[in-house]
């Protein structure tokens, strides 16, 4: 299937074969996730929403720690409403987007102050909270509320292109391979949500991007991939762009008091609101720019850096070392005592840096 072919239609029939081969293949093969209700139960509406906003750009592996950790700390959406946004922000640390954070907080503040800390239940009303789109509402609504839904993430996305042949690159894909996927959501009123995280764990156990088991997955006589045996080449990625790079200093500054200075980085900024040490501006083409507000000439380039991948560009941090008795930074940079820093309460970038500049 090409981008000028229409995606294949299918009866309600082979609709309902499939639906009933996948919900019978999850009765005896779910995967157990903190989240995940048992089987023939509801999923709480606070750990769906959660896992989704955690699980976007992030494996399932990856999330379930700071899943246990979040609620473990804040078992209500209400608790979470009612937390400091620098401790949600500093629990959030390594998990990386860190917008989805700051709007975790805000969603969770307006679940408890406008809807009584209960979670609206439908995709419409849904879509109108900080930080769920498309198919988080979608999957909200399909899994906490047995919504029929049509929820397609990026495991159901590999699923669905192989089973109906769509070979138009990702992301032009994700329309055909959504209206291909309807078929089965729409139709489904009894089970929605089961039907959506089975194909979810077919794509992360059976259906993976290379290597699929095709002979253990429950519809493979259906896919049209495999039956062609192109199975492995869907869906079809878009050709990868050089991704630039940035260079940056970044500066562990003690004052005479045992103290080290420490940035809480701005909303509209990279890595807005977490935690950080000061830098320099992040510029291309070699550039070093120093931090505003001190000399340069006081620090002392200590030889070490760190190197950092972002989505959409490389880093690389030259770390200096120098020594203030005074703020000259303004709001945003405070100090703190060096035995209470601790790396687990920064993002990744800043983590290298301290763990390294905590030794000398």
């Amino acid at each position: 299937m090409t981008a000028d072919e229409k995606v294949i239609k299918i009866s309600e029939k082979k609709s309902k074969t499939f639906r009933g081969q996948m919900l019978d293949w999850y009765d005896r093969h779910r995967r157990i996730i903190p989240w995940r209700a048992e089987k023939g139960q509801i999923s709480d509406p606070y750990h769906v929403w959660l896992s989704e906003i955690m699980c976007q750009q992030t494996t399932v592996p990856a999330v379930v720690p700071y899943f246990l950790k979040f609620t473990n700390k804040w078992p209500r959406v209400e608790d979470l409403a009612a937390a400091e946004r620098d401790e949600v922000m500093s629990a959030w640390a390594g998990l990386g987007y860190y917008a989805r954070a700051r709007n975790l907080h805000k969603c969770a503040q307006k679940i408890a102050k406008e809807y009584g800390g209960r979670f609206p239940d439908t995709k419409q009303a849904l879509q109108e909270l900080p930080g769920i789109g498309d198919y988080t509402s979608a999957a909200i609504a399909a899994i906490a509320f047995n919504r029929a839904e049509t929820v397609v993430d990026g495991n159901i996305e590999r699923v669905i292109a192989r089973q109906f042949n769509i070979h138009t690159p990702m992301p032009k894909a994700k329309k055909p391979i959504k209206v291909a996927a309807a078929q089965f959501f729409e139709r489904e009123t009894t089970r929605p949500g089961d039907l959506a995280q089975s194909l979810m764990d077919l794509g992360s156990a059976i259906c993976t991007p290379k290597n699929p088991k095709c002979i253990l997955c429950p519809v493979n006589e259906s896919c049209e991939a495999r039956r062609l045996g192109n199975q492995e080449s869907l869906p079809v990625k878009a050709p990868k762009k050089n991704k630039p790079h940035k260079l940056g200093a970044i500066y562990w500054i003690e004052s005479g008091q045992g103290e080290v200075m420490l940035h809480r980085r701005g909303d509209h900024e990279m890595l807005g609101g977490m935690l950080a040490l000061p830098t320099g501006m992040w510029a291309e083409g070699g550039e070093l720019s120093h931090l505003d507000g001190f000399d340069s000439a006081c620090f002392i380039d200590t030889g070490l850096h760190i190197k950092h991948s972002f989505t959409h560009f490389d880093l690389t941090l030259l770390i200096f070392k120098g020594q203030s008795d005074q703020n000259t930074l303004g709001e945003g940079y405070e100090w703190v005592n060096k035995e209470k820093i601790q790396p687990s309460n920064f993002p990744t970038v800043f983590k290298k840096a301290v763990v390294l500049c905590h030794t000398m």
